[in-house]
């Protein structure tokens, strides 16, 4: 076994699965994706590592704790349909792709999307729709999602967000401000209602133009 598979094993084994990720299908994805495919090449040795990696344009990759918790909360199915807003390094995507019927996945930055491209391409994953633009407020779409899973912080839930859900629908989002930020899944119980539950705290950095507003100084 190679250092880099030995070290994409022990992510799973040995962080992963014990931060109470026990979904199989979960850790079955994970372990089938090569994360170091979807890093630049100078971060190889680093992607399986318990950490937030850097991105171009100041952006970050979520640690793999996070993105096997996040994946287990969503309950993904093959019938799934999804948003996500940060296709960033195009991982994450490639997770939900494996585990859902199709991805939208919004970048704010083409460059970023381009090489997600690529990289989604080269693993041999097509049920993806990659888009670029700015996603803080909302996104266009066709018809409603079952899914909405937001991979950068917002300080405020966008209304536009809830809409999007079919009755039924689930978003997950991160909240607030560290060093507590409340990670929520918030579903779509009814034409105008929805439920909240908090599922664990981190922190993770923002989306852009979804920052907390700065007070006003005179």
């Amino acid at each position: 076994m190679s250092l880099l598979n030995h070290a994409h094993h022990n992510m799973v084994v040995q962080q992963v699965r014990p931060s109470e990720v026990l979904d199989n299908a979960v850790l079955s994805v994970m372990t089938e994706v090569s994360r170091a495919d979807f890093v630049d090449e100078h971060l190889a040795m680093m992607a399986y590592a318990d950490t937030m990696l850097p991105l171009s344009h100041g952006q970050t990759m979520l640690s793999p704790i996070l993105e096997g918790r996040f994946l287990q909360a969503l309950h993904l199915t093959p019938e799934t349909n999804v948003l996500e807003i940060g296709t960033g390094s195009g991982y994450f995507t490639a997770l939900l792709a494996k585990l859902a019927r199709h991805v939208i996945s919004v970048e704010f930055y083409s460059d970023l999307s381009e090489r997600a491209a690529q990289r989604l391409s080269h693993a041999g994953i097509g049920n993806v729709t990659l888009t670029v633009g700015d996603a803080s407020q909302g996104w266009s779409l066709v018809e409603r999602v079952d899914i909405i899973v937001v991979t950068a912080a917002c300080a405020d839930i966008p209304d536009d967000y809830l809409q999007s859900l079919k009755v039924g629908g689930k978003l997950l989002i991160v909240t607030g401000k560290a060093p507590a930020m409340p990670v929520k899944l918030i579903t779509r119980t009814s034409e105008r209602e929805w439920q909240t539950i908090v599922l664990f705290e981190t922190v993770i950095p923002y989306l852009i133009n979804a920052e907390p507003s700065q007070p006003f100084e005179f």
